[in-house]
């Protein structure tokens, strides 16, 4: 069966969830604003769900058209293939969402397209009656500019819970996010990487998942794992390829810092839980201890920045350090998330490039800092030939 699937994303990162959605083998992709659409099929939505890093969501898209009124909302839900999805025992319940359309009220966007599937599905299944005891399908109706997209949410709980995280300090970072900073930063484990505020660990982790290959819904659950047209033979086979695609042996190390010996505590154990904690080294420091001999490597943090810090004045003497501790290592790459609108100036540098980005709710920038580039090896000019 021929699938058109959606991966949600936060708002900035639609371009490297469109890149890791082409690098995982996947066509006729494009990108809009939070959100990617591509092709696939039933082992693609597996394949989607289980290896895909930055996307919050995996949609199934059931159909799209453009509705103004009530009335073009419910033959427009009516006309979609409900059949080819939803069995009769399935429970399949409508969340709606409205942007700079005609139609607003998301109750009655929800009640109107329910009606409307269950009267396909009525005809179909010949019953007035749905139970709705059996495996779920969680349909979604966006509306934007009264253009409507009608899809079913396939990864249930959002993408972002790996099963890694059982315990968080405060204001964590959702592992998609931090995913798709690792891409923007471009970093590869022949590369030394360091956090120096880690938190509960989650940067370093998503870096750690990426070096040794393992796929970030490994382990866990999924919606559409038990819906009955997606044999589980399929999935056995999808989790038993990605485990064997599991790099068990690197030379490397991660590492991670915190002030806080309670939040180390916790990256250790989320560490174990993601089978990474091999490849990473955390410790309790303070940033005005940072230091390391290695050369040409990637800082890359999340540290407080006013969220999470009542007074302000802490806020800036914090980015003020930060900024003359990086400043000893040229060599280093620094990239730093940060909602403090205020970050440069007392950083004390421009940013080589910048991009705005939402954690959750709250606006933040990326900054980014170029190190220098490591010097290229000599060539001779037998192997230049």
């Amino acid at each position: 069966m021929k699938l058109r699937l959606i991966a949600t994303a936060v708002f900035g990162l639609e371009a490297i969830v469109a890149q890791e959605i082409k690098d995982l083998g996947f066509e006729n992709v494009i990108t809009e604003n939070g959100r990617v659409l591509f092709d696939s099929d039933a082992a693609g939505l597996v394949k989607a769900n289980l290896w895909i890093r930055t996307a919050e969501r995996i949609f199934l898209c059931v159909g799209q058209f453009k509705a103004k009124t009530f009335e073009q909302l419910f033959q427009g839900v009516t006309a979609l293939p409900w059949e080819a999805y939803i069995p009769k025992d399935a429970a399949f319940p409508v969340d709606a969402n409205s942007v700079k359309s005609t139609l607003f009220s998301l109750s009655d966007i929800q009640s109107i397209s329910k009606k409307a599937i269950v009267k396909r599905l009525v005809k179909l299944h010949k019953t007035e009656w749905f139970e709705e005891t059996g495996e779920t399908y969680r349909i979604r109706v966006s509306i934007l500019k009264d253009e409507v997209t009608v899809a079913i949410d396939t990864s249930g709980t959002g993408l972002h819970r790996r099963g890694y995280r059982e315990k968080a300090n405060e204001a964590p970072l959702k592992e998609t996010l931090a995913a798709g900073l690792i891409a923007v930063s471009k970093w590869t484990p022949d590369r030394p990487f360091i956090d120096p505020f880690c938190g509960s660990g989650t940067l370093v982790i998503e870096a750690a998942m990426k070096a040794k290959n393992i796929a970030p819904g490994l382990n866990r659950q999924f919606d559409c794992e038990k819906w009955r047209w997606i044999p589980s033979e399929l999935w056995k086979a999808s989790r038993k390829e990605a485990y064997e695609a599991i790099e068990q042996t690197l030379d490397i190390q991660l590492e991670g810092y915190d002030i806080d010996p309670k939040a180390v505590e916790i990256a250790r154990e989320n560490a174990e839980l993601a089978g990474v904690d091999d490849i990473i080294h955390f410790q309790v420091r303070d940033i005005r201890d940072f230091s390391t001999k290695k050369q040409y490597g990637t800082i890359l943090c999340n540290p407080p920045y006013g969220e999470r810090l009542n007074d302000i004045k802490e806020v800036e003497k914090l980015v003020f350090t930060m900024g003359q501790v990086f400043d000893k290592y040229p060599t280093w790459s620094k990239y730093i998330l940060t909602a403090f609108e205020a970050f440069e100036t007392f950083y004390g540098q421009k940013a080589t490039k910048n991009r705005k980005l939402y954690n959750g709710r709250i606006k933040t920038h990326f900054y980014m800092y170029f190190g220098a580039r490591p010097p290229r090896k000599n060539v001779t000019s037998e192997e230049a030939r």
